[in-house]
């Protein structure tokens, strides 16, 4: 009987689709393992495939080629430690979310999910069928369980393993990030641990997909809830575990413990993370976008530096007649800051030919909406044009708080293929974009110091389309804003808990209604980074012609 064991955890970071790439990536970290002298090495849940794959995952070719790579997988790596690696499995008509054990040149075991989400991002009772229970596995001597994600947010599965002689507890995970998560993930594995008495090792994938980010945030727990490892978050790491059989079970002795960064950090990685894995993922290396001056693509352009680097970003002014000397001063500061290319085009000339080609349409009629819209729509116009010249993806540069409220022009600043702040709400892009100046850290590309002027953070946010136009002219101030739109959007608040929390109806009522209508504008919006649990996609689907308004 062995009284030792060294696992191998991939904490890695799945391409969507790559199949023969992510079954590399698996022979890679195996022969890491196999001379690092591991019993086993484990890979995150789905990884074969990706997750989360939605409907992808349902097409039958997809599910052949995913098992032909499992296959070939195990015969690649008979001689050395076993494999354990996610991804889907047909039976019949059944179809699992599967975690398959190989060993000898075999699939030896196979663990199906049985607890399928169905909340948030997540859509599994849709996509797959529960599985069994299951039992352990035998690696080498030892029986090990697999609960597969969420399967270990409830005590059933292992404590079903537990019972048929799990003697500890391998969770893979393919878990998203949003705010806090980790804490929650924490206490349900002690919780685990507690109930079964059985060393549990949680291993999460890292990387972007869409608008989710994998944080990884890897460890291992020992009986009583004592952590023995702790992986980095956003990291791809490979560590070797070691556990050893002592006269109350096995246990895993002490190894590196990362220290995991504030979530204001967590939160500014996200937005780095997404959209570098987002372009790396669709082939892209550059971006561009239109700097105005203001703070929010002041913020997207600094985060498209921290992820892709200064020489893959271009920033365009595009200034009108509307436009300040304050803003032309502070767009070329910061870019001059940021050391990004540079590129002014006024469109002047342009909207006046619009104008005239208009004027016989619009005689007579005021001015107002349609001509400010205009302008932003001119300005995506000339950014797609760049785009498709230069091969660059455009960035669209709306926080959280105007896309929850359709303060923005569709077909105009909303034009883009990615929005790394879409899940921000405007006053945290200020309380970001003061954290950026004061903190670098090494996975940022750009550089240190102050590179958002202080100048752009501290006046009055503006869309500039008219005379002295201010946002707070259509909007209440963000800060009452913001925080009727957490609680609308983000607590399912009613309109009667947002006037017993202090605020007027009145404008409550009109945030809730500029919400509702914004709706289509949502639907043709571009993906963005998930900072919390009601982001603009997955997590909030509603209607988009719906008549209903809070009677409270």
């Amino acid at each position: 009987m062995t009284d030792t064991f060294r696992l191998t955890l991939a904490q890695a970071n799945p391409v969507m689709g790559d199949l023969s790439g992510n079954a590399d990536k698996v022979r890679a970290v195996w022969q890491e393992a196999k001379a690092a002298g591991a019993d086993m090495v484990a890979f995150p849940e789905m990884f074969i495939v990706g997750y989360n794959a939605q409907d992808l995952i349902l097409k039958p070719a997809l599910q052949a080629s995913a098992l032909a790579e499992i296959e070939q997988l195990a015969k690649d790596c008979a001689d050395g430690p076993v494999v354990a690696v996610g991804g889907p499995l047909k039976e019949g008509e059944a179809l699992y979310n599967a975690y398959f054990i190989l060993r000898g040149g075999k699939i030896a075991h196979i663990q199906r999910k049985h607890n399928l989400p169905n909340y948030t991002v997540f859509d599994e009772e849709r996509l797959f069928d529960h599985g069994p229970m299951g039992g352990p596995y035998n690696v080498n001597g030892v029986r090990v369980g697999s609960p597969v994600c969420e399967d270990a947010w409830f005590a059933d599965v292992p404590e079903t393993l537990e019972e048929t002689g799990a003697e500890f507890l391998v969770v893979p995970n393919g878990s998203p990030y949003y705010r806090d998560k980790f804490d929650r993930r924490m206490s349900h594995m002690v919780a685990r641990v507690i109930e079964t008495g059985l060393p549990l090792v949680y291993l999460n994938m890292v990387g972007g997909q869409d608008d989710q980010v994998f944080d990884g945030g890897s460890f291992v727990l020992n009986p009583g809830g004592q952590l023995a490892v702790q992986l980095p978050v956003f990291d791809e790491v490979v560590a070797h575990v070691d556990f050893e059989r002592t006269s109350a079970g096995w246990r895993c002795k002490d190894g590196p413990k990362a220290v995991l960064p504030a979530g204001e950090e967590q939160d500014y990685r996200v937005c780095v993370e997404a959209l570098r894995d987002y372009m790396g993922k669709s082939g892209f290396s550059k971006v561009l976008l239109g700097l105005s001056g203001g703070i929010d693509s002041a913020l997207v352009a600094t985060i498209a530096v921290d992820a892709l680097g200064a020489e893959n970003v271009r920033c365009v002014m595009l200034p009108s007649e509307y436009t300040s000397q304050g803003s032309l001063d502070d767009a070329k500061d910061i870019a001059e800051r940021l050391g990004v290319r540079y590129d002014y085009v006024p469109i002047v000339e342009g909207r006046d030919a619009i104008t005239n080609t208009l004027a016989p349409l619009f005689e007579g009629l005021e001015t107002g909406l349609a001509e400010e819209n205009i302008q932003s729509r001119l300005r995506g116009l000339l950014l797609m044009a760049m785009s498709n010249k230069f091969g660059e993806m455009l960035l669209t540069t709306g926080n959280k708080s105007e896309v929850a409220v359709g303060y923005a022009t569709i077909y105009g600043d909303m034009a883009g293929g990615y929005n790394p702040i879409k899940d921000m709400y405007k006053t945290r892009v200020f309380e970001t974009s003061r954290w950026r100046n004061d903190v670098h850290r090494d996975w940022m590309m750009g550089s240190e110091g102050e590179v958002i002027p202080p100048a752009i953070i501290d006046k009055p946010p503006s869309a500039e389309l008219r005379p002295d136009q201010k946002d707070e002219d259509s909007l209440p101030p963000y800060d009452v804003l913001d925080a009727i739109l957490y609680m609308l959007v983000d607590e399912d608040k009613s309109v009667a808990e947002c006037v017993a929390a202090g605020y007027d109806r009145e404008t409550v009522k009109r945030v809730e209604h500029l919400v509702y209508i914004s709706e289509y504008k949502r639907f043709q919006s571009a993906p963005g980074a998930r900072l919390s649990r009601k982001a603009f996609w997955l997590d909030r689907r509603y209607p988009i012609v719906n008549r209903f308004r809070d009677p409270s």
